[in-house]
C-alpha cells in the first residue's frame, strides 16, 4: 500500500489560491498563517491528478458525456461507504453544492416563504435564502456535553404554514457534528409532519473521523427519502474543489424531475469532463488515500485539542466527529467580536474564519482548519500560545 506524505510543506503562492491571495482583503493583511478556507494544504493524490494528465494526453477537449463508469463509481462507493443503496435514475450533475441549494431555494419556494436553517452553520446558507428574497427562520443548536444537538422542540414552535423548507448540514460544518441516525429520524417525521422539504448539504459525508459514522439523511426511512434532496461530493475529502463536482441524490421521482426541470431550463445539468474524470478516481482509487488523510487530520485534531488545554485553556475546541475543521470557544479571553478578530490577525498573526458569519450562536468563536502539515499548524498554535501570554 502506498503511503502519502502528508506533512509536505507546498507553497500556495501565486496559484489563485482563495486561501492566500485573499488573505488582504479578508484580513487586512498578507502576514498571517492562513487556517481559514475549508480546502486542505495537501497535494491532490496522485491518482487525481493522473486522471486529468491522462485525458490531456488526447489534443481536443470538446464537450462530453458522462462516462458509462461515472454513475457507477458513485453507486459503488455510497454502498460500500455509507451503507446507502441508490439507484442510478436517482443521480445527476451539480455545478456546486452552494449552487444547488440556491437552485432548490428558487425552484421549490416562493418569495417570503420561511427556510429554516440550523446555526451556527456555514454561512452561505444564510446567503442562499436571503439573495433569493426568503425569509430565514433560525433553529439554532444547543451546545450539551461539548456537542451540537437538534432543537426539536423550539423547531415545531417555529414552523408555520409559510416555512417550506428546511437545509441541513450533515456532518454540520462548524461543529463537525455527525448528526446519528436517531436525531436525523425524528427531524424527519417533524419535516414530514409538516410538509418540510429537506435540502441537505452532505459535502463533508467522506469525512467522518475514525471511530465515527456518516448517515445519509435519506437513508434513514422512507420518509426521509421521499422529502428530500441530498447533494454530495468528492472535492472536500480529495481536495478538488475547484473542479465543480458536485452530484445529487434525490430518491422522490417527482422532486427529482422538478429539479432536473430548472437545471435543464437553465442550460446547468452538464459537468465538465475532469468533473467525472476525477470523481471516477477518487471513487475507485481514493480508499488507502483517505483513510491516511482521516488518520493525519485525527492526529492534527488531537494535537490542538490537547494544545490548548495545556497551554491556552482560555480557548475551549469542540471535539469535531467529522472534518477537518474546529470550532473555537474564545469567550475566556474576554474580548469583544473586534478585539478577537484583531488579536488573532495581528498579535497571534493567525487567519480563522470569524464565528459571527455563522449566524447565532457565532459569537466569540473563531473556525480553525487544521488540514495541513503539522508543523505549520505547530508553529500556529506556539504563536497563538504567545500572543496570549503577552495579553
Amino acid at each position: 500500500m502506498k503511503k502519502y506524505d502528508f506533512d509536505e510543506i507546498i507553497d500556495r503562492r501565486n496559484t489563485n489560491a482563495v486561501k492566500v491571495e485573499a488573505c488582504r482583503s479578508m484580513f487586512g493583511t498578507s502576514d498571517v498563517i492562513p487556517l481559514w478556507v475549508a480546502d486542505m494544504d495537501f497535494r491532490t493524490p496522485d491518482f487525481i491528478l493522473e486522471s486529468i494528465r491522462k485525458r490531456c494526453e488526447h489534443p481536443i477537449l470538446g464537450y462530453s458525456v458522462p462516462p458509462r463508469d461515472y454513475f457507477t463509481s458513485i453507486i459503488n462507493w455510497l454502498k460500500e461507504n455509507h451503507a446507502w443503496e441508490v439507484k442510478k435514475e436517482w443521480l445527476g450533475f451539480m455545478p456546486g453544492v452552494v449552487p444547488g441549494l440556491s437552485f432548490a431555494v428558487q425552484q421549490f419556494t416562493a418569495e417570503n416563504d420561511e427556510i429554516v436553517i440550523q446555526p451556527p452553520v456555514y454561512f452561505p446558507f444564510m446567503h442562499v435564502v436571503e439573495k433569493n428574497n426568503r425569509k430565514l427562520i433560525f433553529n439554532p443548536l444547543k451546545e450539551i456535553d461539548d456537542k451540537f444537538q437538534m432543537d426539536f422542540d423550539d423547531l415545531e414552535k417555529k414552523i408555520t404554514s409559510k416555512t417550506k423548507m428546511l437545509i441541513l448540514c450533515n456532518p454540520h460544518n462548524p461543529g463537525g457534528r455527525s448528526w446519528e441516525k436517531e436525531t436525523l429520524l425524528q427531524l424527519a417525521e417533524i419535516c414530514f409532519k409538516h410538509g418540510l422539504l429537506v435540502v441537505s448539504d452532505e459535502i463533508h459525508a467522506d469525512m467522518a473521523l475514525p471511530g465515527n459514522v456518516h448517515v445519509p439523511f435519506a437513508s434513514v426511512s422512507e420518509n426521509a427519502a421521499n422529502i428530500s434532496l441530498t447533494y454530495m461530493s468528492p472535492s472536500k475529502t480529495f481536495n478538488i474543489p475547484a473542479l465543480q463536482t458536485s452530484y445529487f441524490v434525490i430518491p422522490n421521482e417527482q422532486l427529482r424531475n422538478h429539479l432536473k426541470k430548472f437545471l435543464d431550463q437553465s442550460e446547468l445539468d452538464n459537468g465538465n469532463i475532469f468533473a467525472y474524470l476525477t470523481t471516477i478516481a477518487a471513487y475507485t482509487e481514493g480508499k488507502s488515500w483517505k483513510m491516511q488523510m482521516l488518520d493525519y487530520v485525527q492526529k492534527n485534531i488531537d494535537f490542538v485539542i490537547q494544545f490548548l488545554k495545556n497551554e491556552i485553556p482560555q480557548i475551549k475546541p469542540m471535539k469535531p466527529e467529522a472534518s477537518f475543521l474546529i470550532w473555537l470557544d474564545c469567550s475566556g479571553l474576554e474580548m469583544n467580536e473586534e478585539e478577537l478578530f484583531h488579536f488573532f490577525i495581528h498579535k497571534a498573526g493567525l487567519g480563522l474564519n470569524q464565528g459571527i458569519t455563522f449566524g447565532p450562536g457565532g459569537k466569540q468563536h473563531l473556525r480553525i482548519n487544521v488540514a495541513c502539515p503539522q508543523s505549520i499548524l505547530e508553529k500556529a498554535m506556539n504563536q497563538l500560545k504567545n500572543a496570549v501570554k503577552n495579553l
